[in-house]
């Protein structure tokens, strides 16, 4: 092979022009596709970095964030479970599972401080304490957490990652053995996790401080121990993950622990009343492997990723053609060449390894290049979906099975387009060296090159195709009507529960916050919430009308609430129509009132006016607990793809009290903590963050912002990776198309060079300069219409596959399909006109001469 290789670097460094023209091409579709199948590897196929984590199984198979109560889901299926379930299944899974850990399915930000320094809001995580035991992990300093610190008076211990570490604390060495506080509480530093670790899940923003499930009731403020998520056995919150023995049966467990569920549940009166006992039989829980984690991520951005691989692969396809096409041009070339090669006695074998070599060596070249172009890719592509990502545990860098996937993709294409030129060229005939190749009336290759110019056509409609829906798909989510007015709207999030503050305490603060920010200059509206639109929260509660049963397992009663202050509404953009806003009347002693949406008229109160009617939450004995006073305009509060669902609002300043199911206090008692604001400005100042900034740490230093942006922004910010979908899928679109108009202009070009002199004897004959241009151009036209003609079915079936990835997009797309083949054809048109017109300026007394 050295001699091969030799004479194929002699060939490359002959031709520079095409070696760079096929080296850049190649670069681009073997780094694309490299980019793509990075992100792949590190989210879908990436396994957690801990001991043998094949033998790690998780009881669940879905992502069910991040509090439910009751029964979840409705086929049956158990994903999230509460503390008593999970010590109930950890007890019934031995001694197939050599332990059962447990994570909370949510992941929240702590104000966390040293000494006299200003608190960090960081990323933290409750894990119970076999949980890094049974991962399999060692502490890097220090110790980990054990069982004995996830006990009932356990001294309060915290494991920080080896990111934040470094990153926060400075990589202090006497960081093990001192106190940090965390939401107000001192907590003492144990040890600090091996670097790498990300713990039982991938994120773009992993967790900073590991704290023991016993820590619930301090983190979140609940001083009642009877209504701490820890004693609530209806509160689904926690996600199991284990080690199992190996040669274990899974189905035999999943048996086993759905048994388990079930019996536990038929012991709940929260499970089995209003009906729920005829359902408890199809409850069950699902055992998966779990060797990448609890694969929420994977869930949420697998379906994405794949369909960016297919289109990125269809990419490296057109690209493969081109040097091809290039390739078999090149070939004709140095017909002379081999012929004369041929006709010294080099076999055909030999000559078509040496070609082949030639081209494997060509893609090397450009999966080299293209490497450096996948990792800056990569990088670019992950900051795009996650454009807030904090010490992200996705790897962008190559590793080993990137690079063997480089390689991998660059010995295919360098075979894929190598081996039809190659053959056309083994396949000269001898004799055409003895009378001179460049005479010869046959071109063998020109078929090819036909049908390797249509193939790319088809190709590229299929991706301009992608690129049109993935674009119609963003703009119409985006340009969607929320209900919302976002213009001129700042919003601000803190943490009051972090701060110290208690539910008593915070009434007062949130009144002085209120007063605060309203009289700050240009601002005409200030609401408080809980949260606020479209911030990926949401809390919601079964609704019960006034004099109504409890709903059963099958009803419908769900909805949204968030508890408000009086201009919440007006603070973004909701008009009152019908009825009243709250007002500084409804207070802690006045009568329990609500706001409800029109989704909530009209599925709780249908045919009547709601306004005056009552209703309750969760138990029948409270459903005379609130009056509604208003109803307001539907907005997008939660999910902008899905349909406004019913939503009630409370008054921040109105504690219910009647409350005693424990569940119910717990939550009452969270809900008294404002934690968004949002406000709009009539002539917002140039310096909106510094004042919003400097007014909250006026009120309270200890008053953390853990975000602050505009509210477009915070809209916008739903969009991440619909708009990275739909950027990238444009990319590849336009990448092909070019690349499709190369390889046109390529043909076409070579085309009229090869027929010179028949186009010179044409025109010596009579022909018309506009005869030759039409000539050319219907040459062109009829290899775009036939791959347009080729590229429409698999258009068709690509829109199909993606139909559920888009939104307000049909499977059948008619005016992508169209637009696709109107700017194909354009495109081909002006790439064959250059060629067309060179040959309109043949001389043919010159040609005729030359004949």
């Amino acid at each position: 092979m050295l001699p091969d290789l030799r004479h194929a670097l002699r060939q490359l460094r002959k031709a520079p022009l095409f070696t760079i023209t096929a080296v850049v091409t190649l670069m681009l579709g073997i780094g694309a596709t490299t980019a793509i199948f990075t992100l792949v590897q590190g989210i879908l196929l990436r396994k957690l970095p801990v001991a043998s984590p094949n033998q790690l199984y998780r009881v669940g198979d879905t992502g069910d964030c991040c509090v439910n109560g009751g029964f979840v889901g409705n086929n049956g299926d158990f994903d999230i479970f509460s503390y008593a379930l999970y010590k109930r299944l950890e007890a019934a899974s031995k001694p197939e599972f050599t332990s059962l850990a447990a994570v909370f399915a949510g992941q929240g930000r702590w104000p966390v401080r040293r000494g006299a320094n200003f608190a960090a809001s960081l990323s933290g995580q409750l894990v119970s304490g076999n949980f890094f035991p049974t991962l399999g992990i060692n502490a890097f300093a220090g110790r980990l957490l054990t069982p004995a610190d996830d006990q009932p008076g356990a001294a309060p211990v915290a494991v920080l990652s080896y990111a934040a570490w470094q990153n926060e604390f400075g990589g202090d060495r006497h960081i093990v053995g001192s106190t940090i506080s965390i939401k107000a509480h001192p907590f003492t530093v144990v040890g600090v996790a091996p670097p790498g670790f990300y713990g039982a899940r991938m994120s773009a923003a992993p967790p900073a401080v590991w704290l023991p499930l016993q820590a619930q009731p301090v983190i979140w403020g609940q001083t009642d121990p009877a209504t701490t998520l820890l004693n609530l056995p209806s509160a689904n919150w926690l996600y199991p993950i284990g080690r199992v023995r190996p040669g274990t049966n899974i189905k035999a467990v999943q048996a086993k622990l759905s048994a388990a569920l079930r019996h536990w549940l038929a012991a709940q009166p929260s499970y089995t009343a209003n009906g729920g006992a005829s359902i408890i039989p199809k409850q069950h829980v699902v055992v998966v492997p779990a060797a990448g984690g609890v694969q929420n991520l994977q869930q949420e951005s697998g379906a994405g990723l794949k369909l960016l691989l297919a289109l990125v692969g269809v990419l490296l396809l057109i690209a493969c053609a081109n040097v091809a096409n290039m390739m078999l041009a090149r070939a004709t070339t140095r017909r002379g060449e081999i012929a004369l090669r041929m006709a010294l006695g080099e076999s055909r074998a030999r000559l078509l390894r040496r070609m082949l070599t030639e081209s494997v060596l060509l893609a090397c070249m450009g999966g080299l290049a293209g490497l450096a172009l996948a990792y800056g890719g990569a990088r670019l592509i992950l900051a795009l979906a996650f454009p807030e990502a904090v010490n992200s545990a996705i790897a962008t860098a190559p590793s080993w099975p990137v690079l063997a996937f480089a390689f991998g993709v660059s010995l295919f294409t360098g075979i894929l387009f190598g081996l039809a030129p190659a053959w056309a060229a083994s396949h000269a005939q001898p004799a055409e060296a003895l009378r001179g190749a460049n005479r010869s009336t046959r071109d063998r290759s020109s078929l090819s090159q036909y049908a390797l110019v249509i193939f790319q056509v088809a190709l590229s409609l299929v991706l301009l195709v992608g690129a049109l829906i993935t674009a119609r798909s963003l703009a119409n989510v985006e340009n969607q009507n929320f209900g919302l007015t976002t213009a001129q709207r700042w919003v601000v999030h803190w943490d009051e529960a972090g701060a110290g503050y208690t539910p008593v305490t915070a009434q007062v603060l949130n009144r002085r916050l209120t007063d605060a920010f309203a009289a700050l200059p240009g601002v005409a509206h200030v609401g408080l919430g809980m949260y606020s639109p479209l911030e990926d929260d949401n809390w919601g509660e079964c609704v019960i009308q006034e004099g109504h049963p409890a709903p059963g397992p099958h009803d419908r009663c769900g909805s949204s609430w968030d508890r408000v202050s009086p201009g919440f509404l007006a603070s973004v953009g909701v008009p009152i129509l019908q009825g009243r806003d709250f007002t500084a009347q409804d207070t802690a002693s006045s009568p329990e009132v609500a706001l409800v949406n029109q989704a909530f008229a009209k599925q709780f109160f249908p045919h009547q006016d709601a306004v005056g009617q009552h209703f309750g939450i969760d138990y029948p004995q409270y459903s005379g607990s609130f009056t509604i006073v208003g109803v307001f305009r539907d907005f997008k509060l939660n999910n902008p793809r899905r349909p406004v669902r019913p939503l009630f609002l409370r008054p921040m300043t109105q504690y219910y009290s009647g409350y005693t199911q424990p569940g119910m206090k717990a939550t009452e008692d969270g809900s008294m903590f404002m934690g968004a604001m949002v406000v709009d400005f009539s002539h917002p100042p140039a310096a909106a963050p510094a004042l919003l900034r400097r007014t909250l740490s006026d009120i309270d230093p200890n008053l953390i912002v853990s975000d602050l942006r505009t509210f477009q922004s915070q809209v916008a910010g739903n969009f991440n990776q619909d708009r990275l979908l739909a950027t990238l899928a444009s990319l590849f679109g336009v990448l092909a198309l070019i690349l499709a108009v190369i390889g046109l202009y390529g043909v076409t070009a070579y085309l009229v060079a090869r027929r010179t002199n028949e186009i010179g004897v044409r025109m010596a004959l009579g022909a018309s300069r506009v005869r030759i241009v039409r000539m050319v151009l219907r040459g062109v036209g009829v290899q775009a219409a036939i791959g347009i003609g080729v590229g429409i079915p698999a258009a068709i079936l690509t829109a199909r596959l993606m139909a559920s990835q888009m939104y307000g997009v049909g499977a059948y797309d008619p005016r992508a399909l169209a637009a696709g083949a109107i700017v194909l054809v354009i495109c081909a048109l002006a790439a064959g006109l250059i060629p067309a017109r060179r040959a309109a300026r043949i001389d043919p007394i010159r040609t005729l001469k030359a004949e």
